[in-house]
């Protein structure tokens, strides 16, 4: 409290002395729980130049709350709230209620609430009050490898050379460096003919699916989605009022006549898919399934939301160029991030999409957000000017190939009688099959207890009901770290073996494993 300015009203206080208005104040403060026991107060010299008053004046009032025991004066450290209020019965401001201490721990209203998680789950990769937890969730970077120095350098430059661009009001799209900078990069890289008016600048991928669901979807709207896929998503899209159903997934991805079918039955609004690195099977969508897509999407005029989250990461072959770059009807509304490429917490995604639609969703960000960290977008561009972002990119997909090879050894030397996988093109998770006899879910929550945290498919369900599967990823621990992770594991699974002892057979090769 002592680094602000205390704001006091006198306005509603009794005629009298004005140092005693000011004690009057600050003790009805402390009782309706505005000041708190321990709390700092601020100097006198301070308030008494908020208050306009004589700084005797304030020394007076707080010899008389003093007195009368609500603060106490400590030499050379300052004047705090009394850690023994006196027992004064609060003076109330109707003849219903008295002034509550606190804010209200129930809300007093009807919410409308079309999300259907209830409370958030804790951060992915935490486990909950347990010292030295560890993560094999997927889609989790190596943050410790981001170019740290070089952003530094960056923000820095940004900050001398834009000062006032840089710290004052922007566009809602994003600052126009940025956007030429990954319209460039998804022309090259993607074979996305995109211009910079086609490239709308947010905070992470999440935030363009959010803004794109606001644009596109009327309360009733039917949008298909994978059967197996991303939640956050699905809860954004029913925000907006979406009635969601489920498109089954097999080893080839979406089941796209599935979805077709869904069309000649009813009125379908449109589809979100991850075609490149289905999540979470990882699983790429086969070539006829991606041109048939489209056919559907242009015959029932659906819009195709392709979240494209980690296409840098491909690791055999060349990466599949994602549907927007074979959209010629304009149905596709693609969306990249580069919070996998650097870290979770530089909240950098953008959307690619026609003009007008970009323009649209401008003015909706404005409404919601106003705009983006312009500084660090700034600095972002200019890293991917010097090739800072594309060299940073080399290094981890590098890394992350070797993680994948050495995490994949060690699944099939411990646990080949239990798990089955395949090798995934791509991604930073690898999905692993379950044997009959294991429970994923029971063992995700024994090794939550050994301070694991396990992804079972239950989690990407979308109807919520139990698979025998588990993505486990890969990117985010040096060779040290999956083997302490792969131990927790094995120590999980052992606590199992009394209901369902698994087979310890020798290492076999990875059989394939489907969703």
């Amino acid at each position: 409290m002592s680094s602000w300015t205390l704001a006091i009203d006198l306005a509603g206080e009794e005629a009298g002395p004005v140092f005693l208005r000011i004690a009057r104040a600050v003790a009805a403060d402390i009782r309706r729980g505005r000041l708190r026991a321990g709390d700092a107060l601020p100097g006198t010299r301070s308030l008494a130049g908020a208050l306009g008053v004589h700084r005797n004046t304030v020394l007076a009032a707080y010899r008389e709350l003093v007195a009368e025991g609500w603060i106490t004066s400590e030499e050379a450290r300052g004047t705090f709230v009394s850690a023994h209020i006196p027992d004064v019965a609060p003076r109330r401001f109707s003849a219903q209620a008295a002034a509550p201490r606190g804010i209200a721990p129930r809300v007093g209203f009807d919410l409308v609430d079309r999300l259907r998680t209830g409370p958030l789950p804790p951060a992915l990769g935490v486990v909950p009050g347990a010292r030295g937890s560890m993560s094999l969730g997927g889609g989790i970077p190596d943050v410790r490898l981001v170019p740290a120095a070089e952003l530094a350098r960056a923000i820095r430059r940004v900050l001398k050379r834009r000062t006032l661009e840089v710290l004052s009001y922007g566009e809602p799209e994003g600052p126009a460096p940025l956007r030429s900078a990954l319209a460039s990069m998804v022309a090259a890289t993607r074979g996305v003919p995109a211009r910079p008016e086609n490239v709308l600048v947010t905070r992470g991928s999440q935030m363009g699916i959010d803004l794109a669901a606001r644009a596109l979807i009327a309360p009733g709207d039917v949008v298909a989605i994978e059967a197996l896929g991303y939640r956050p998503a699905w809860e954004a899209l029913r925000a907006s009022g979406a009635r969601l159903v489920p498109i089954p997934v097999d080893a080839h991805g979406v089941d796209v006549e599935a979805l077709a079918r869904l069309c000649a039955s009813e009125r379908v609004r449109g589809v979100y898919v991850t075609p490149h690195h289905q999540f979470p099977s990882t699983v790429t969508l086969a070539p006829a399934r991606r041109l048939r897509l489209l056919d559907v999407a242009r015959e029932h005029r659906l819009f195709v939301l392709e979240d494209d989250y980690d296409h840098e990461f491909h690791y055999q072959g060349r990466p599949v160029l994602p549907l927007a770059s074979a959209d010629v009807h304009g149905v596709v509304v693609y969306l990249g991030t580069l919070s996998k490429v650097l870290a979770p917490g530089m909240r950098i995604g953008f959307l690619v999409a026609p003009a007008p639609f970009v323009q649209k969703l401008a003015v909706i960000r404005r409404l919601v957000d106003r705009q983006g960290d312009h500084l660090l977008e700034h600095a972002i561009a200019d890293l991917l000017e010097e090739g800072e972002v594309q060299r940073h990119i080399r290094r981890a997909k590098r890394i992350y190939a070797e993680r994948r090879e050495r995490l994949a050894g060690l699944l099939e030397a411990r646990f080949s009688s239990v798990l089955s996988f395949r090798l995934p093109s791509g991604g930073t998770a690898i999905w692993t099959r379950v044997a009959p006899e294991i429970s994923p879910d029971a063992w995700a929550t024994r090794a939550a207890g050994v301070g694991l945290v396990l992804q079972p498919a239950k989690q990407f369900a979308f109807d919520g009901k139990s698979r025998p599967f588990l993505r486990i990823g890969f990117a985010q621990h040096d060779e040290r770290e999956v083997k302490e992770a792969v131990r927790r594991m094995e120590l999980s699974l052992g606590a199992l073996s009394a209901k369902s002892p698994a087979r310890t057979a020798r290492a076999s090769p990875a059989r394939r494993s489907s969703p």
